[in-house]
Formats: structure tokens, sequence, C-alpha cells
């Protein structure tokens, strides 16, 4: 075998004990960091649907109360997907949709809308978005307060005309510079209360075999 041979085959050696090894550390850093995510991921989940629902409105754990919803075109979910029901001593007393604008200005705005037995809204946040920093993005609650004046608001209050920026002759203020960010929040947040209207039967009920 000639030297060139022999420095190629120490090199292939080489290169697989380091990838062995490089696939052993990422396994091994994925095993012990794994539930950690887990945790924190669990923790921001709980931190935002508490945001959504006052405490004094429930006296478990939100994240315990879970159900399975089909597709819903007006919430913008094309798919099955989770929603919550916070109750208090065992009767459902608010239900928190997870909903998707698909027009905001730079694309999708994720929000939960909390909605209570009565049709008012008991909260709304953003959870994810690419609004334009310093404009759009004042609809997250540590840029401004905008997005806390829906609490307590229903399809009746504002009448169901008025739920529209001003500019579009509704009853909300837009930000300078920025209509189309809380245009598509305000329609979002409108569809919702539309959606909770018209299945509210099947959210607010029990059924034989629902969460317990």
């Amino acid at each position: 075998m000639s030297e060139l041979t022999r420095s190629m085959a120490r090199g292939a050696i080489g290169l697989g004990l380091f990838a062995v090894v490089t696939v052993g550390i990422v396994a091994v850093t994925h095993s012990l960091t794994a539930g950690h995510i887990a945790d924190n991921r669990l923790a921001s989940q709980h931190q935002a649907l508490g945001q959504v629902v006052p405490e004094a409105m429930h006296d478990g754990d939100l994240l315990d109360h879970a159900i399975t919803l089909p597709a819903a075109e007006a919430l913008g979910q094309p798919s099955e997907f989770t929603a919550w029901r916070a109750r208090k001593n065992g009767r459902i007393q608010a239900v928190i949709l997870p909903v998707i604008a698909h027009d905001g200005y730079s694309g999708d705005i994720s929000l939960l809308v909390g909605i209570d037995a009565g049709g008012e809204l008991t909260g709304v946040r953003v959870l994810a978005h690419k609004e334009t920093p310093g404009l759009g993005d004042k609809i997250e609650v540590r840029k401004s307060d905008w997005i806390t004046q829906f609490a307590g608001l229903s399809l009746d209050d504002p009448p169901i005309d008025q739920w529209a920026v001003k500019k579009d002759g509704g009853a909300f203020d837009a930000f300078t510079g920025a209509t189309i960010t809380p245009r598509a929040v305000i329609g979002t947040i409108r569809r919702s209360l539309e959606y909770f209207a018209a299945n509210r039967a099947i959210l607010l009920g029990e059924p034989e075999g629902d969460d317990p």
C-alpha cells in the first residue's frame, strides 16, 4: 500500500470517527435538553392562556381542558386544532380559541381569543407575527395596550358593522402608518365571535365522552 493510499485511509477513518462522535454528542445534547424545552413550551402555553382568561374564571389548569375541534376556515385553521375550556366548579366559563389572521401586512398573525359563556371577549393576545417593528408590532401587549381594549366587547358591543378600523367606518383606532395589521386583527377577532355564536352549543356543551 502506497503512502498516499495509507494517508487517504487514515483520513477516511478520522472523518468516520468524527462523524460518529458528532452524532453521539448531538444525541446526548438532545436527550438532555428535550425535557427542558418541553417544560419551557408548556410554561409558555400556560402563561399565554392565563393572559386571555382571568384566573378568577377558572379553578384548574387550563391546559388540562383541551378540546379538539374540526377545521375552521373562519379561524384560519385548515385542519383539526386544539382549543381550551376554562372551568370553575365543574362548569365551563369560557373557551380559548387559537386563531390565525392570514391577511397581516407581513404574513400570518397568530392569536389567542378568549370568549366567555355569554359571548363576551375575556381577552386577546398575539402569539406570533412578522409585522413591521415600530409599526405593526404594536399589536403585542409588551409594545402597547392596544390589544387589551377588546376585553369585555362582543358582537353587540360595538355593533357588528363597527368591528373595523375607523378608516373603514368602524369603531377601532389603527396605528399611525399601519392600518393593515390592526385591520387583520380586528377582522379575525370578529370572525372568532361569529364562530363562537354559531358553535356555542358545541364549545360550551359537555356531551358524553368529552374531556373531564
